[in-house]
């Protein structure tokens, strides 16, 4: 699958596996996933055959540890890292999903995994609202009460190279090293020029002979009428007053500009959602052609290479089945940026630290972490 060699004697299992996105970006740099957990059965193929790791159809609710165990198998340096749901903790989910619903508690399940485990180091993402919600306080809690030295911050990916505008809460928790994120390269920032600029052009409601994946969903005439008339940057507040839609013509309505856009050239995209592929669906319509962008081009805005397979050949193109699994997935440059920053932690010449000395420290991170 490219990239370099497998660190030696390190073993990661990544829960809400989806497609395959962190899974790729630690493979990127060298950490050996071994499996991928996740409850939906739409994501086998792409994670599987793109990662050469297994994928459990499990619910992680419902997963007993010795399961992991035994894919960790005989490794030194495990690494369990798992990115629950984020629709729970985003501010416009909260409207729908409340305290006690399926998959606010899942990540209660992530602590009791890593409770049973004992993996030496985890990792989580999430958005960078998780942190004010009791759930995430109590899980750093755990992680703290159990000897992990804990690190989290909110990870702005376009200074790492990621060519979309894309915040997240990043964890990192350690047994025996200190561990922090990399700081993010000099003149990193990409552009939606740099990722999908020289893709081949195309109508909506077209697809591309050579790759189905670059399919452009079919726009209402309406729609055409619309973006015809948008310009990169822009809002709907720039159209003739007849394409305006209704719902934006009342007061109520005029504090939503962020749908019907265009994206910029050279400015990263907006942040990728569920349903990128839809142009009145957020800032998701191509710079210059008249479409919305593509389901390959919003996976390699997500940082997926080029030839990443979502579905097997022949089989039918689902846009909405698609979009969930590309726009669901932790971007690949963000998983590189944790194997990097794990790898690094690894590199460290500092020894491990006794656990029972280091009792004190590990208190105050926990007070600092979870207030």
């Amino acid at each position: 699958m490219g990239g370099p060699e497998h660190v030696a004697n390190i073993a990661c299992i990544d829960l809400f596996c989806g497609a395959g996105g962190l899974t790729r970006g630690l493979q990127n740099v060298g950490v050996n996933v071994v499996a991928g957990v996740d409850v939906d059965q739409a994501c086998k193929h792409a994670f599987e055959v793109n990662n050469n790791a297994k994928f459990l159809l499990e619910d992680v609710s419902e997963l007993a540890p010795e399961k992991l165990n035994d894919h960790f198998g005989d490794a030194s340096i495990r690494v369990l890292a798992g990115c629950a749901p984020c629709q729970p903790f985003s501010t416009y989910s909260q409207r729908y999903e409340t305290v006690g619903t399926p998959r606010w508690g899942l990540m209660y399940h992530f602590a009791r995994l890593v409770k049973n485990t004992r993996p030496e180091f985890v990792t989580m993402e999430n958005v960078p609202t998780v942190i004010k919600h009791d759930v995430y306080k109590d899980f750093v809690r755990t992680l703290v009460n159990l000897g992990y030295r804990v690190s989290s911050g909110v990870v702005d990916c376009t200074k790492y190279g990621l060519p979309q505008t894309r915040r997240r809460t990043v964890l990192l928790a350690s047994l025996d090293r200190t561990i922090e994120l990399i700081a993010p390269p000099e003149d990193a920032i990409h552009t939606v020029r740099d990722a999908i600029g020289t893709m081949p052009a195309l109508k909506q409601g077209q697809s591309s002979e050579d790759d189905p994946l670059h399919a452009a969903a079919r726009l209402s005439d309406l729609n055409l009428e619309r973006i015809r008339a948008s310009r990169p940057g822009g809002t709907w507040r720039d159209w003739p007053q007849e394409l305006v839609a209704e719902c934006h013509r009342k007061d109520s309505g005029r504090t939503y500009p962020g749908v019907y856009g265009r994206m910029v050239w050279d400015a990263p995209s907006p942040t990728m959602t569920t349903q990128f592929f839809g142009f009145g669906n957020g800032r998701f319509g191509h710079p210059e052609q008249d479409r919305a962008i593509t389901l390959r081009e919003g996976a390699i805005l997500q940082g997926f290479p080029l030839d990443y397979s979502f579905v097997p050949e022949g089989s039918p193109i689902h846009f909405k089945t698609l979009g969930r699994m590309i726009g669901n997935a932790v971007p690949v440059t963000l998983g590189e940026i944790i194997g990097q920053s794990i790898l690094a932690s690894l590199d460290e010449t500092e020894k491990p630290t006794n656990r029972e000395d280091d009792h004190e420290t590990k208190r105050e991170c926990g007070k600092t972490l979870v207030a």
